[in-house]
C-alpha cells in the first residue's frame, strides 16, 4: 500500500502540466477543481479497494492474469477482457506494480475521463446552469456512483476515459485528431459495440446539427466513422455472438441468454419480459430504494433519484423544438445515449451490472439535459428583454412611466 500512496502524489505531480496546458487554453478552465477532484476520485479508489477486499472483484482476475511472467505483452493485445489486461501489462509485470497500484493507475486513467468531460461541456455551454442554487455541471462532476465505478483496475476506468477524449476532440475532430483517434481506439478494444454507437452519433450529429460545418469536416467524420464501423463490423457482431444475416434476430436470442444467466447467478431483476420503456427505466434509474440490493445500492438510490429528478426536466413542451434546432454535439449525444441504452437494457438485467454500465454513457444525456436548460434561460432572458424593449418603448410614447416587470 505504500507503494500506491507514493504514487498517489506522482500522478498529482504528472497532472499539473496537464492542467496548466489547458488552463491556458481555456479561459473557463479552473485547475484547482480539477485538483479537488483528482483527490475526490482518490476516495473513490480507497472505497472501491476496500469493496474488492470484502467482495468478489473482476479487478483481482485481471491483475493476477496481467502479471503472468509466462506469458508477452502482445499476448494480450485483444478486444474486450484482455484488452485490460494488455494495458496492466507493462505496469504489474514489467515495472512490478502491487494490485494497489495497479489499481490506483486505472483510477487516474478514470480521473483523466472527467478532465476530458469537464471540458467538453464547460466549452460547448454559453453560461454555466445552476439548480437547486449550486452548478450544476460541479455536481455532475462530483456524483458518488460516477467515480465508483471509473476507480479500479477493470473496463470502467478505461472506457470513460476513451469516451472522455471522444467527447473532447469532437468539438474540433480535425484539430483533436490524436484525441479522437486514441479515445475511439480504447472505446473500440474495451466495447466494439460502445464505438458503433459512438460512430453513428457522430455521423447523424454532424449532418443534422443547426451549426455550419465545413464539407470536408462532415465528410472527414463520415468516412472515419462509417469506415471504421464496416472495417470492424465482422469483429464488432462476433463480440456478441451476432449473426450478420440476421442481425435482429441473433441480437435477441444473445440478450435472452445473457439476462437469464444474470438472472440465475442470484442478484438479477428479469426483464426480459418488460416492455422496452420499462427496461430502459431499470437501466437508468434502477435501483430506486425499493429494490435497492444491499447497502451499495441504497447509496446509490439517493444518486438516480437525483437523475430521475434532472431527467424531467427534459418532459417539457420546448424539448422537441430545441431538438430539432439544437448543435451537433447535442443530437449526437441524444443519439449516443439514446442507441446504447436501449442495447444494454436488453442485456443488463443484473442491477449491480446496471449500475455500473450506466456509467458509460448518463453524461451524454447530462450534456443534453444542461443545454437544454441553457436554452430554456436563454429563452427566458431574449423574453425579458423584448418585454423590457416593448416598456421602453411605450413609456417613449406616452410619456408616462411604464409598469416595472416583475
Amino acid at each position: 500500500m505504500i507503494g500506491a500512496i507514493i504514487l498517489i502524489f506522482i500522478l498529482y505531480a504528472l497532472n499539473q502540466p496537464l492542467l496548466k496546458s489547458y488552463k491556458k487554453k481555456y479561459f473557463f478552465f479552473s485547475v484547482s477543481l480539477m485538483n479537488k477532484l483528482y483527490f475526490y476520485h482518490i476516495i473513490f479508489f480507497l472505497v472501491y479497494y476496500v469493496y474488492a477486499s470484502l467482495n468478489p472483484s473482476d479487478s483481482k482476475s485481471y491483475f493476477v492474469k496481467s502479471s503472468n511472467q509466462d506469458k508477452v505483452w502482445l499476448d494480450f493485445f485483444s478486444t474486450g477482457t484482455r484488452f485490460v489486461e494488455f494495458v496492466a501489462y507493462p505496469f504489474t509485470n514489467s515495472l512490478g506494480f502491487s494490485y494497489e497500484m495497479a489499481m490506483l493507475l486505472f483510477a487516474w486513467f478514470g480521473y483523466i475521463g472527467f478532465v476530458h468531460f469537464y471540458i467538453f461541456f464547460r466549452e460547448n455551454l454559453k453560461q454555466k446552469v445552476q439548480i437547486w442554487g449550486y452548478d450544476l455541471l460541479v455536481i455532475l462532476l462530483f456524483l458518488p456512483n460516477m467515480h465508483f465505478w471509473t476507480a479500479s483496475l477493470g473496463k470502467g476506468s478505461l472506457i470513460f476515459m476513451g469516451l472522455g477524449l471522444f467527447a473532447y476532440a469532437m468539438r474540433y475532430p480535425q484539430k483533436r485528431l490524436f484525441a479522437l483517434l486514441l479515445g475511439s481506439f480504447i472505446v473500440y478494444m474495451v466495447r466494439p459495440h460502445i464505438f458503433m454507437f459512438l460512430g453513428v452519433g457522430a455521423v447523424i450529429g454532424y449532418f443534422t446539427g443547426r451549426e455550419r460545418v465545413p464539407l470536408y469536416q462532415k465528410v472527414l467524420v463520415y468516412v472515419a466513422f462509417a469506415g471504421g464501423i464496416f472495417v470492424m463490423s465482422d469483429q464488432i457482431l462476433a463480440m456478441a455472438n451476432i449473426n450478420e444475416e440476421d442481425v435482429l434476430g441473433s441480437f435477441e436470442d444473445f440478450s435472452q441468454v445473457q439476462a437469464g444467466r444474470l438472472v440465475r447467478a442470484g442478484s438479477g431483476v428479469d426483464i426480459t419480459s418488460y416492455p422496452l420503456p420499462i427496461k430502459l427505466f431499470t437501466f437508468w434509474f434502477r435501483p430506486l430504494f425499493v429494490d435497492a440490493p444491499g447497502a451499495l445500492g441504497i447509496f446509490v438510490s439517493f444518486e438516480n433519484l437525483i437523475y430521475v429528478l434532472l431527467t424531467l426536466k427534459l418532459v417539457d413542451k420546448d424539448f422537441i423544438p430545441f431538438i430539432k434546432k439544437s448543435t451537433s454535439l447535442v443530437k449526437m449525444s441524444l443519439v449516443i445515449f439514446i442507441s446504447s441504452s436501449i442495447a444494454l437494457s436488453f442485456v443488463m438485467s443484473n442491477l449491480g451490472i446496471a449500475m455500473r454500465q450506466k456509467s458509460m454513457v448518463m453524461y451524454f444525456l447530462f450534456f443534453v439535459i444542461i443545454s437544454f436548460l441553457e436554452y430554456k434561460k436563454q429563452k427566458k432572458i431574449a423574453l425579458f428583454q423584448l418585454k423590457k424593449k416593448k416598456l421602453e418603448e411605450q413609456e417613449r410614447l406616452s410619456g408616462y412611466p411604464a409598469p416595472a416587470l416583475s
